[in-house]
């Protein structure tokens, strides 16, 4: 009599056994499940075409094998609940749209979908109208350049790159060990080890125009972390010298400040008139003072003076502009 088992329940039992190395047949299986051999027949044939299991026939042994010992099929048991929080987090992944990143992740979630039981898949296209993520502007990344310096940094070798700061005329070619990747306000930017510099900075991967892998190997500094890095920078941009930000907030803004955490080490003081004061300590006043910027006359810089003149620089400048 044959044992009815779901189809995927079936599929894990032939992976384990062919990862088990005892190559197993057709007729073997089919005996040991009480199932046709044209059903595992058809079941092998699925997983070679459809989940892409690196399965062939040894004629010698009279049985399957993995050419790929490392392969797996994934055994999920996931509750309705938990495939609506995957399908959410595949919508927000419209934020990597702008790199390869973006195509082999939805491919992923397609497959984990194909291998959920039927009982909890679910009709999905309700999501789009009900849930929307607003993503910011982002920079277009060459896909040959991404996959590049992913190559290197996955497999410790040296990059060539042809790189243009923002607001130079000219390009440099340098060599590069690659640290780190990491994505900033829809921009990504390559972390490594500058050998024209002679020291690791950061690179916008956008403005990288070619990228060719080398032979030659490297070994990250031991010293490197990313985190000790940018330090208590206000984002990606980061200077020698740390400063103590105080910033006075006006009743308007007090909610929206309030309401978030815009720096590990922030501090926040109420006042009696309603106003806050965000206190933290940072190595960027450039990137402080575009962000202090951006709430237009509903901030104001306390400390430290530098900063201060800085943002009357721009205001003035501003004011020129529009007078």
């Amino acid at each position: 009599m044959s044992i009815n088992k779901p189809q995927h329940a079936r599929l894990l039992l032939i992976d384990e056994k062919i990862r088990s190395g005892a190559y197993p047949n057709a007729a073997s299986l089919a005996k040991e499940y009480e199932i046709s051999p044209r059903t595992i027949t058809r079941d092998i044939e699925y997983m070679r075409d459809s989940l892409l299991a690196p399965i062939e026939y040894d004629t010698a042994r009279k049985g399957y094998y993995y050419t790929e010992p490392n392969f797996f099929l994934p055994a999920i048991d996931i509750k309705e609940s938990d495939f609506f929080a995957i399908c959410i987090t595949e919508k927000a992944l419209k934020q990597y749209e702008n790199t390869p990143l973006y195509d082999k992740l939805s491919l992923i979630f397609e497959r984990i979908k194909e291998y959920l039981p039927e009982s909890i898949r679910v009709n999905t296209t309700w999501i789009d109208t009900h849930f929307t993520f607003m993503h910011e502007s982002f920079t277009i990344i060459n896909p040959d350049i991404w996959e590049t310096i992913s190559r290197g940094l996955r497999q410790g070798n040296q990059v060539k790159i042809v790189h243009r700061k923002a607001g130079a005329d000219d390009a440099v070619e340098r060599a590069v060990d690659p640290y780190h990747i990491v994505n900033y306000r829809g921009e990504w930017y390559l972390i490594g080890y500058c050998h024209v510099r002679k020291s690791i900075l950061r690179f916008a991967i956008s403005r990288i125009s070619r990228a060719e892998l080398t032979d030659k190997k490297f070994t990250p500094k031991a010293d490197f972390n990313f985190d000790s890095f940018i330090g208590s920078g206000f984002g990606i941009m980061t200077e020698d010298t740390e400063h103590h930000i105080k910033i006075r907030f006006s009743k308007e803004q007090a909610p929206y400040i309030i309401e978030r955490q815009w720096h590990p080490g922030q501090n926040i003081t109420h006042n009696q008139d309603g106003t806050v004061v965000l206190t933290f300590t940072s190595n960027s006043l450039y990137e402080v003072k575009r962000w202090v910027l951006s709430w237009g006359s509903g901030a104001k810089v306390l400390a430290p003076a530098e900063l201060i003149d800085q943002i009357k620089c721009d205001v003035a400048a501003l004011s020129g502009i529009y007078s």
